[in-house]
């Protein structure tokens, strides 16, 4: 019986770990360089603009359809909206940006404090705290960038809509 044990026992080979597939490590490479996030950056910013096309659309018809009266309040009016529509895109665009970004600033923070001999339970209160820091740090960048794009589309886009408005007359 005590053979039999021997025979069925597992190898010392097989307890050695498998490594990863082949498409796991690919991935990891191309994940890692800086160009595959500038192309997801883009990607997200054309399907976000693609998918808001046909407000932008309704927003420029409306400008057209107004724009027949003399008073410069739908250039205005519309030049904001243009410039809203533009500064959320931007701020769901950079997200793809951020939130890669974030992780890795947290990770190497919570990592870092470990390192220091941080007991467990103070590790844990400090990320707690760490988290809403770069979360909140986070979102207020987000909101500063998403206004001045904002801000800037819609100046451009008001002097755009005027000047336009002047050439059809």
């Amino acid at each position: 019986m005590a053979e039999e044990q021997l025979h069925q026992s597992p190898s010392p080979a097989a307890a050695v770990p498998e490594a990863p597939p082949r498409a796991y490590a690919l991935l990891l490479s191309v994940m890692s360089k800086r160009r595959t996030w500038v192309c997801l950056f883009v990607l997200v910013y054309a399907i976000l603009l693609s998918s808001t096309w046909n407000s932008l659309r309704s927003i420029l018809s409306w400008y057209k359809i107004q724009s027949e009266h003399p008073s410069g309040w739908p250039a205005l009016y519309a030049s904001v909206m243009l410039g809203a529509v533009f500064g959320v895109l931007s701020m769901a665009a950079a997200l793809a940006v951020v939130i890669p970004a974030t992780l890795v600033t947290w990770i190497a923070i919570v990592v870092l404090l470990a390192f220091c001999g941080k007991p467990r339970r103070a590790l844990v209160v400090e990320g707690r705290k760490i988290t809403r820091e770069i979360i909140g740090l986070v979102c207020r960048v987000l909101l500063k960038e998403g206004n001045v794009v904002a801000a800037v589309c819609a100046v451009v886009g008001y002097f755009a809509l005027v000047k336009s408005n002047r050439e059809a007359d």
